[in-house]
């Protein structure tokens, strides 16, 4: 459980830093823009970091579930090795989400100066300043 609540922690904090640098930054330059490769990589940590939030949430439940209603098998069930696993399939799945949506905005084509008026990207965001068709 504590394990579990570590890497959540970090994965707390991770989520929080891909948006708080761009947003002091613009906050101090008084700029209320971002580029395009800026958002593209704010967007996959952003997504990467959100995704495996909830998957350790997931896995988090599952750890509550099996220490209520199997509390005798508990330690067996719950060791370290498959603790490990489960964190581990977490963030695989959650870079191969982020890495599969940000691949797919790369597929667009914008204008050569394409600036974005927030400090901070989401997806429908960028889909909109597409000068190719945004059939996803």
């Amino acid at each position: 459980m504590y394990f579990f609540l570590a890497t959540l922690s970090f994965a707390d904090i991770c989520f929080t830093s891909t948006t708080i640098p761009k947003m002091l930054w613009n906050i101090q330059t008084q700029s209320q823009v971002i580029t395009y490769a800026g958002c593209l990589t704010q967007m996959y940590f952003f997504i990467l970091f959100g995704g495996w939030d909830d998957f350790l949430l997931t896995v988090m439940a599952y750890d509550r579930f099996v220490a209520i209603c199997h509390p005798l098998h508990y330690m067996v069930t719950m060791n370290p090795r498959l603790c490990g696993l489960l964190v581990l399939v977490s963030w695989v799945i959650s870079v191969l989400n982020s890495l599969l949506q940000s691949l797919t905005l790369l597929r667009l084509s914008f204008r050569a100066n394409v600036e974005i008026p927030h400090f901070f990207c989401e997806f429908n965001q960028v889909v909109g300043q597409a000068c190719s068709d945004t059939f996803l």
